[in-house]
């Protein structure tokens, strides 16, 4: 069990600590809410742990079947709605570097970790995923 202590530190910022690793993270509210965008924003996390734990399970099912996916990256992009505000969509492309080849196998392999990652699992299906495989 992980535990995470969350402290209000005022001016609509917060900072979360990881217990065990003693790892902190800021965020503040965006622009569009009352706050300065000055970093990471709850919905922000909320967004990029999708992306996170997708490569992460990638990487996993890459490792298992040896090869890699170093390297890849993902770009987010978050769209809110109102009434209640909420994150309504997220559009993904996961881009592998150039220089990587990957049999049909194996990215039959990768699209199939990148969908079924436990943050992927917990989503509500009101959200809409749109994800984009580069290669």
């Amino acid at each position: 069990m992980t535990k995470i202590k969350t402290i209000y530190k005022g001016n609509l910022h917060c900072e979360a600590e990881h217990l065990d690793s003693g790892v902190k993270i800021v965020t503040s509210a965006p622009k569009d809410n009352q706050g300065e965008g000055d970093c990471f924003s709850p919905t922000d996390l909320f967004a990029a742990s999708l992306g996170c734990c997708m490569l992460t399970i990638m990487g996993i099912a890459a490792r298992t079947h040896g090869f890699s996916v170093d390297g890849t990256e993902i770009v987010t992009e978050k769209v809110m709605a109102s009434g209640p505000r909420r994150v309504a969509e997220l559009h993904l492309q996961i881009r592998f570097p150039k220089d990587a080849r990957y049999t049909d196998k194996q990215k039959a392999i990768i699209e199939n970790a990148a969908h079924t990652c436990p943050v992927g699992n917990s989503l509500s299906p009101e959200l809409k995923e749109v994800i984009e495989f580069i290669y």
